[in-house]
């Protein structure tokens, strides 16, 4: 059988980098790409060409000189990516502007640039990379919150667009992972004392950045791979939403249920559960 070709974006480390492993080990073709050739993963089945999302030009170029070196493309996975804390006061437009360029527009310009090798095949996958926090928020995280919850809009939307051309979506949806993103991956606004009290109890210190030492924890990324993994080899997972992690369903159900407690306060939202019309 022929192996399967995936584009794995910001695969330097964490979970990308375990997701390139897991893609090698099963047989397939891994292009794993990074800002930093260096770091990113090499061996047999992984690819590692350059690569930095914020670069349209260079997107576009990597998708047709995987195609043309590899004969094919079937799975993209949009996982470049990083965290930001800060108030919202705290933070400029220019950190905002940042970290949209990356988690959301360099995932809309990787889709854009496969999608014509995708629809032309018939066939293909899309994933997108996103988090529970997508969901849900939590305070100090709202510019990180607000890139993920526009990039789930855009996937589903580009779900309902492609699905005729055999294109399918996938939104990984992950609670905490034994990674660098909270440590050293993360950025941070310049601390406003203002805000101290809400990081002490949000955070466990007001120090900002904070150290390493206890502040990692959460699913093995390797876990995380091996089921994103699944979910894509797995004709019958019709699923859009994908929760990865011991801790995103219930983490999910708290939000989802904040949030309906809200809309409940309408008793034409009740009424119209009540009738089939809405949830």
């Amino acid at each position: 059988m022929t192996s399967s070709v995936w584009w794995i974006t910001g695969a330097s480390r964490g979970l990308g980098r375990a997701l390139a492993e897991s893609v090698a080990a099963q047989g397939d073709i891994a292009v794993a790409t990074g800002r930093v050739l260096a770091d990113l993963p090499s061996g047999d089945g992984i690819v590692p060409p350059r690569l930095d999302v914020g670069d349209p030009a260079a997107v576009a170029a990597t998708a047709a000189q995987i195609v043309r070196e590899q004969g094919r493309l079937d799975v993209v996975v949009n996982n470049a990516g990083y965290g930001f804390v800060g108030a919202l006061e705290e933070s400029t437009d220019a950190e905002l502007l940042r970290i949209l360029d990356t988690n959301l527009l360099g995932a809309a310009r990787v889709s854009r640039a496969a999608l014509p090798f995708l629809r032309d095949a018939g066939s293909g996958r899309l994933v997108f990379v996103s988090t529970v926090g997508a969901v849900g928020t939590m305070p100090l995280l709202g510019l990180y919150n607000a890139s993920k919850w526009a990039l789930e809009g855009l996937a589903e939307a580009l779900a309902g667009e492609v699905d005729e051309h055999g294109v399918r979506v996938s939104i990984v949806q992950p609670g905490s992972i034994d990674t660098a993103w909270g440590t050293t991956g993360m950025q941070f606004a310049p601390p406003d004392p203002a805000y101290d009290g809400l990081r002490e109890r949000q955070f466990g210190t007001s120090q900002v950045p904070w150290g390493v030492e206890g502040t990692g924890g959460g699913t093995d990324p390797a876990v995380i791979a091996a089921a994103i993994v699944e979910h894509v080899t797995d004709p019958s997972d019709e699923r859009l939403r994908v929760l990865l992690g011991d801790d995103a369903p219930a983490m999910v159900a708290t939000a989802l249920k904040r949030r309906l407690d809200d809309y409940r306060r309408d008793p034409r939202f009740v009424a119209a559960g009540r009738d089939g019309s809405g949830s």
